[in-house]
């Protein structure tokens, strides 16, 4: 199918506009870009849901930190294109950075609670970015719902909070995460992975798995994290920012004992350039 791109707010309202007149309902996938399967699987699921489908790309810089991957980010907004026409998009918004903050910009949405631990605590202000690129995106583009991967579970739950929040008019959709056949969480980001580095990436997930099997045979949740981070490190990661054992809504701390009600494992760790980041329902 063909793939009408625009580049202003004006534009992408304006078609919009068009949609809803026509009665129909309009699905909302923001990215930013360098898409693979987990990305197109969340286009075809807003399919589901609406007869027509936005999705955004845009390199967000004020999610980056200082001495974080912007410039290096992988672009290529032409393969983008042709993956989302594919997987059923209907218009790509690919908007510049002057169009998403004029001279002057100096409004930041910021969320307290589910945004301070984990990746709010390892990335100082990456949340600010999200919440406040997200809060503009679902404004302008007035979808009716909105995709976004589970992957990123906190940032789900932040811009779930900001949503219930402000008030704003769109159903937000969770799309399961998509994996490598060995379970490793497809992110634009494996493209850093050297060869040598991707079978110690893939054992991420299965380092996760094991500490689910524990917890839910009754094991100790302290016990679990920490074993879960001495495995990590004895598989060749360079870093672990966290694995913890979180509630699955606020991710608000459990108790050091046995889990208690439903939960979510989190994991943020450095091989090599990558940061590989996961979560798995306990």
């Amino acid at each position: 199918m063909s793939l009408q791109i625009v580049r202003t707010v004006a534009d992408l309202r304006a078609q919009v506009a068009a949609w809803k007149a026509a009665g129909e309902r309009v699905g909302f996938v923001p990215t930013m870009g360098a898409l693979h399967e987990g990305h197109l699987s969340l286009v075809r699921l807003a399919r589901t849901r609406a007869q027509r489908v936005v999705a955004s790309v845009f390199v967000n810089p004020t999610q980056f930190g200082p001495n974080e991957d912007f410039d290096a980010y992988p672009r290529d907004e032409a393969r983008d294109a042709e993956l989302l026409a594919g997987a059923g998009c209907d218009l790509l918004f690919a908007p510049t950075v002057a169009e998403m903050y004029p001279d002057g910009f100096a409004t930041t949405v910021t969320v307290t609670g589910v945004s301070e631990p984990l990746d709010g605590q390892a990335r100082p202000g990456h949340f600010a970015g999200v919440a406040t690129v997200v809060s503009k995106l679902l404004n302008q583009s007035q979808a009716h719902v909105a995709v976004f991967g589970e992957k990123d579970y906190q940032q789900l739950q932040v811009i779930r909070r900001v949503v219930r929040d402000l008030d704003l008019p769109v159903e937000i959709v969770g799309g399961p995460t998509a994996r490598a056949e060995d379970g490793l969480a497809l992110s634009s980001r494996n493209a850093y992975l050297t060869d040598a580095e991707r079978p110690i990436a893939g054992q991420l997930n299965q380092v996760m798995r094991h500490a689910i099997a524990e917890l839910n045979a009754g094991a100790r949740v302290d016990a679990v994290e920490a074993k879960a981070v001495a495995a990590l490190e004895g598989a060749g990661f360079a870093r672990i920012d966290y694995v913890e054992v979180r509630d699955a809504g606020d991710l608000s701390r459990l108790g050091p004992g046995p889990v208690d009600r439903p939960a979510r494992i989190l994991a943020a760790a450095v091989l090599g350039k990558t940061r590989l980041i996961d979560n798995m329902a306990v």
